[in-house]
């Protein structure tokens, strides 16, 4: 028989199933992915760096979403505004992947290429370098957690009658909804006037 057309297994398809395994159930093995490609096990480590590169994969299949041109609009906050929001809704998009990618250092070249970008926009504001990456890292904490908010029910409080909370209560309520996407704002804007308040210090 001849080869098939269509290979039955290359580093887009490993990476898309290990995204839907992820999907489903919050982890992913490289057996389970071959199973579902109907493949040897054997057959997916011939394409991959093992468990470790898939992760990887998976990073920068998830920040190929993320519009790295907003690191290229506008004066320095308006530019990490827009890349925050960016990769805020590239990763909300998959939340149950983060945990996984906390565990393993950044090494994609694509998504380091970001990150260059990012420290590049910081420095050539005025930003000291010693205070580029405690900005930069403070921004991707608040991203990752907010996009992991997003997956969260919309209310988090769950109020009981033996436990007396009315301020509580008044403060849920004044809310609404977007609970999620106002706590985000509100931090966002608080990282973006540290780092003015920063800027200000180096700038006469």
């Amino acid at each position: 028989m001849g080869r098939p057309r269509t290979p039955l297994l290359d580093r887009a398809r490993i990476t898309t199933t290990a995204l839907e395994l992820v999907d489903e159930q919050g982890e992913f093995s490289v057996p389970q992915i071959a199973r579902r490609l109907g493949v040897q096990t054997g057959s997916v480590y011939h394409h991959v760096d093992g468990r470790d590169g898939i992760v990887e994969l998976m990073r920068e299949r998830i920040c190929e979403a993320i519009d790295s041109a907003t690191l290229d609009a506008g004066p320095w906050d308006a530019a990490v505004s827009a890349w925050a929001r960016s990769y805020r809704a590239a990763f909300a998009a998959h939340p149950r992947v983060i945990p996984l990618l906390m565990t393993s250092p950044v090494r994609a070249p694509k998504v380091l290429e970001q990150y260059e970008r990012a420290v590049g926009l910081l420095l050539a504001a005025g930003f000291a370098v010693a205070d580029v990456m405690p900005l930069i890292t403070g921004l991707e904490n608040l991203v990752l957690g907010s996009a992991l908010d997003l997956a969260a029910p919309e209310t988090m409080w769950e109020l009981r009658e033996e436990t007396p909370t009315p301020q509580l209560a008044r403060a849920l309520a004044a809310v609404g909804a977007g609970r999620a996407d106002a706590a985000f704002d509100a931090a966002l804007e608080g990282l973006i006037g540290h780092g003015r308040t920063m800027l200000a210090r180096i700038t006469p």
